[in-house]
C-alpha cells in the first residue's frame, strides 16, 4: 500500500526551493505590492505552457542521447523515435492547455471582457500584462530551468531517464494545477481573488514540492501503486 508519507519527499532539492520562491513571489506581490489578481492567476496558467516548454527540452536532451525508445499501446510494444514522443506530447499536452486556458478565460469573465478567443489567444495575452506580471513569468522561467540544470542534467538524469517517463512527469502537477486554477478563476469572477490566491499558493507549493510526483509516476509505471 503506497501512502502520503511514502510519496512526501523528506529532503527538498535545489530545484524544490527555487519552485518555492518563485510561488510565494505573486502571493507576497498581491498582498503587499498591489498586483493584481487576475494577473498572478493568468500568469499560472501561462506556467503551464512553460512547463511544457521545458518538458519538450529535456525530451530533446534525452532523445539525442537515446535516439529510441519503447512506445506501448493497447498492448503493442514498438520502438519509435524521439521525436515521435515530443510530436505526441505537444499535442496530448497542447490539448490540456486549451482546456484550461478556455474554462479560466470563460469563467473568470476575462475572455469577453478582452474579446479573448482561442484563435486569437497568443496575439491578445501579451496586452493583458504588466511589468508584474513579467516579473512573475521570469521567476518562472528562471525556477524551471534552475531545476532542469540541478536535478536533471547535473545529477545525471537525461542519461537514464526514459522518454515515455518524461512525456507522462508534468501531467501530476498540472492536474492539481488546472483544478485549482480554474477554481481561483470563480473566485475571481466574485471579487475574492486575493483571498484565495494564498490558498491556492499553499495548495500549489504543497502539492507541486513537497509531493515527489516523479516517484508516483514510476510506480505507476511499474504498476507499484496500490490504494
Amino acid at each position: 500500500m503506497t501512502t502520503w508519507k511514502d510519496v512526501t519527499k523528506k529532503k527538498l532539492s535545489q530545484g524544490d526551493w527555487s519552485l518555492l520562491i518563485a510561488n510565494v513571489i505573486p502571493v507576497i506581490g498581491v498582498w503587499f505590492l498591489g498586483w493584481s489578481a487576475k494577473e498572478v492567476f493568468l500568469v499560472y496558467c501561462l506556467e503551464t505552457i512553460i512547463i511544457g516548454g521545458f518538458t519538450l527540452l529535456k525530451m530533446l536532451i534525452t532523445g539525442l542521447i537515446v535516439k529510441k525508445d519503447t512506445w506501448q499501446t493497447q498492448g503493442r510494444v514498438s520502438r519509435q523515435p524521439f521525436w515521435f514522443f515530443m510530436l505526441f506530447f505537444l499535442v496530448h499536452y497542447g490539448m490540456f492547455v486549451a482546456i484550461q486556458m478556455g474554462l479560466f478565460f470563460s469563467v473568470s469573465g476575462i475572455g469577453d471582457e478582452h474579446g479573448i478567443t482561442f484563435w486569437n489567444f497568443f496575439s491578445k495575452w501579451p496586452s493583458l500584462l504588466t511589468n508584474e506580471a513579467y516579473i512573475m513569468l521570469g521567476v518562472f522561467i528562471t525556477s524551471y530551468g534552475f531545476r532542469l540544470t540541478t536535478d536533471f542534467i547535473l545529477n545525471g538524469d537525461y542519461k537514464t531517464s526514459s522518454l515515455g517517463y518524461l512525456m507522462f512527469q508534468p501531467y501530476g502537477r498540472i492536474f492539481i494545477q488546472q483544478v485549482t486554477v480554474i477554481l481561483g478563476s470563480m473566485f475571481l469572477s466574485f471579487g475574492a481573488g486575493k483571498v484565495f490566491i494564498l490558498i491556492f499558493a499553499a495548495i500549489k507549493i504543497f502539492f507541486e514540492v513537497f509531493i515527489d510526483f516523479d516517484l508516483i509516476i514510476k510506480k505507476a509505471a511499474k504498476g507499484e501503486l496500490k490504494s
